[in-house]
């Protein structure tokens, strides 16, 4: 699928002198779409997503102010709390104090603000000095700040669950941050995982809907999804599909610990496909 022009909504990352092309490939047997990138995004997320998507400190905690103010059955957070939070009280550990919470990639932080209010203790991490800083003084929840793969082990202890809430997609090699999430999770506890869904071609808005904006580098079938999860050495414990109150076509899977049997870096389609 190749792209010419910027699809209605999307946000302009680049310059808007910028000639404006992007493209994705696909896996003809998985349906797993995967960019072809033709623009850095090493460092983009250390500020350039903010400011595009947000604009400020200021920015952040308005739009957190707007989120957190939606009715329960119209926000996404109050159904992902519940299916993380049951989750892990009725298949994980039971804990004798409240149970710990890492969200990897937490932006507005509203998913760990609403985890706290459900009884977690909770920690995030971000690349960006202005999410950790709304998360840590407006919120009063511990943050991190960094890329989750070059935090220092010491800085980050166990915990029952880690969360990537539409973060995966952004990343050009996943693998290395799901594998150290397995080692950061207590012996029962649990990684979720939220990423876009290629149902999302089947819409009437087909490839021009959110879930193919230039910010994703992948765009995740189920059997993709399962083939990141079997090489970053965690076992599938349960996946989901379905469509968001936002509207966002979504995959969602739980996983757990397993004996490591070995998983591997490479790029793109090559690694999440092997088809």
């Amino acid at each position: 699928m190749e792209y010419t022009e910027r699809p209605e909504g999307e946000t302009p990352f680049q310059g808007e002198d910028d000639a404006y092309h992007r493209a994705y490939d696909a896996c003809r047997v998985c349906g797993h779409f995967f960019a072809a990138l033709t623009h850095d995004v090493t460092s983009f997320y250390e500020e350039g997503y903010v400011n595009a998507t947000y604009g400020s400190l200021e920015g952040i905690r308005e739009q957190f102010q707007k989120i957190v103010s939606h009715p329960p059955e119209q926000s996404d957070n109050h159904w992902r709390v519940r299916r993380v939070d049951g989750y892990w009280r009725r298949c994980g550990g039971v804990a004798t104090k409240a149970p710990r919470l890492l969200d990897v990639g937490c932006g507005l932080a509203v998913f760990p603000f609403r985890m706290r209010q459900a009884g977690w203790e909770c920690t995030v991490i971000d690349p960006d000095q202005r999410a950790v800083d709304h998360a840590a003084n407006d919120l009063g929840i511990k943050a991190l700040t960094g890329d989750f793969s070059g935090v220092s082990s010491e800085d980050l202890g166990r915990y029952d669950a880690i969360t990537f809430n539409k973060v995966l997609e952004h990343i050009e090699d996943p693998v290395p941050l799901l594998e150290k999430a397995a080692e950061h999770l207590q012996p029962e506890g649990v990684v979720y995982v939220e990423v876009p869904d290629t149902r999302a071609q089947e819409d009437p808005l087909g490839f021009g809907r959110e879930e193919f904006f230039i910010d994703h580098l992948h765009v995740f079938s189920a059997a993709s999804l399962c083939h990141l999860v079997e090489m970053s050495g965690l076992r599938v414990s349960h996946l989901s599909r379905f469509r968001e109150p936002s509207g966002k076509y979504t995959l969602a899977v739980f996983c757990s610990r397993e004996q490591v049997i070995g998983g591997g870096a490479a790029v793109g389609g090559e690694l999440l496909c092997r088809c």
